[in-house]
């Protein structure tokens, strides 16, 4: 089945007209045919259709023609010359034996113009009551028609195939759904490859360029320009990394975790911290590492867990205070916790502090995406844990917990 990029309906839909649309509704349910056969046999008369009746149109969606009528699905025939124009505005069947000994119809123009004796026409509705048109049948004889089991007939069937277009807007719904659902998977997957490798490769090649003009100059003033570079370039990495995690996390599968038992995760936990009060030469970092024997988990992931957590208490804690971070793993809980002093963070913000994005909009001139929290707090979810917070006029802490991972 073709399918429209843009709505991610069935493209036989996309493409026709609201008259066109209805012929294909009901050309899809499969019971119709049947239902018109089982009315012709029934009442012996030898033309029936369902029939879209709207405010200027009468369309035949789906007819059973044994008189040579001549009106296939998709023909029209002038609303006004109908009596299913009449049954749409009071709603409600019209069944006539005989047309000549009929005292209402007798003179009517409708039989007059198609030429037959007997005919029979009940509402069709929608779940929703919305009337869609008619189920009628017509015949050049008369026919008895008035008996109570024939219209109880027409009345169950016309409710069956209410039923049945509700089922089929429905099953189209869930067609384009599904359809926009794979093709928004597709650009997921796209948008992931650019961020990936399109944007990556060419900080990649700026960042080797660099690497040579700092080998061949001796300027001081074009080397500081030089470092200016390649913290860019390492911030434009850090910002993509960002939002692929993101993208992954928001848009895709969830963030990537390579989980594996690892006896090396307080040493690495304690070069991050120490790399990051490297680079805040003017900020005191006082760290507790206790990390004994093997622990389950994704070190890196672990290391940009605690990397967000604290450049975050580096920014927006009291530059004139200590930042605690404490690493330790317990009979049951691993535990990694970051504190600052400084002013509290508002409850409106801590609502939705792990939300994306959050962040820069609670301090839109600091640097960054607002992204770092979101990500920490996926990854804690992702090993199992989870990455709270408590503020108060005193500090702000991170907490992130996950069940012991040693084997």
């Amino acid at each position: 089945m073709a399918i429209d990029r843009l709505t991610g309906a069935p493209q036989a839909l996309v493409d026709t007209t609201s008259a066109q649309y209805d012929v294909e509704l009901i050309k899809r349910i499969s019971a119709i045919p049947a239902i018109l056969d089982v009315v012709c046999a029934t009442t012996g008369m030898g033309f029936s259709a369902v029939a879209r009746v709207t405010s200027d149109q009468w369309i035949a969606c789906q007819v059973r023609d044994d008189i040579a009528f001549g009106l296939l699905p998709g023909g029209e025939l002038e609303l006004r010359s109908t009596i299913c124009h009449e049954i749409r505005q009071h709603e409600r069947a019209v069944v006539i034996d005989h047309v000549d000994e009929d005292c209402v119809y007798a003179h009517h123009h409708t039989p007059a113009r198609y030429g037959f004796q007997s005919y029979i026409s009940v509402p069709i509705r929608k779940g929703d009551g919305t009337f869609f048109g008619t189920l009628c049948a017509i015949d050049p004889q008369p026919r008895k028609l008035s008996e109570p089991h024939i219209l109880k007939m027409f009345t169950l069937f016309a409710e069956l195939i209410g039923r049945h277009i509700d089922a089929q807007e429905g099953l189209i719904e869930s067609e384009a759904a599904l359809a926009l659902e794979k093709n928004t998977s597709l650009l997921r997957e796209q948008f992931i490859a650019v961020l990936g490798h399109d944007l990556r490769n060419p900080l990649g090649a700026v960042l080797a360029g660099v690497a040579i003009l700092r080998k061949r100059l001796v300027d001081s003033a074009a080397l500081a320009v030089v470092n200016r570079m390649e913290k860019s370039v390492a911030r434009m990495t850090s910002l993509i990394d960002d939002v692929l995690d993101f993208a992954r996390g928001r848009l895709g599968g969830g963030i990537s975790l390579a989980v594996r038992p690892d006896d090396q995760v307080g040493v690495y936990l304690q070069h991050v911290i120490d790399e990051l009060a490297t680079s805040h030469p003017t900020r005191e970092v006082i760290s507790r590492v206790e990390v004994d024997g093997l622990v389950r988990c994704d070190v890196g992931r672990l290391g940009q867990l605690l990397s967000n957590l604290t450049a975050n208490a580096l920014v927006h804690g009291a530059p004139d205070r200590a930042i605690h971070v404490v690493v330790e793993n317990g009979d049951r809980l691993f535990t990694i916790s970051v504190a600052n002093e400084g002013p509290p963070i508002p409850r409106v913000v801590q609502a939705s502090l792990f939300e994306p994005f959050v962040r820069g909009a609670d301090r839109p001139t600091r640097q960054g995406l607002g992204l770092g929290l979101y990500i920490a707090s996926e990854i804690a979810l992702g090993h199992g844990g989870r990455l709270d917070v408590t503020s108060t006029e005193s500090q702000t802490v991170f907490t992130f917990t996950m069940p012991n991972g040693s084997p």
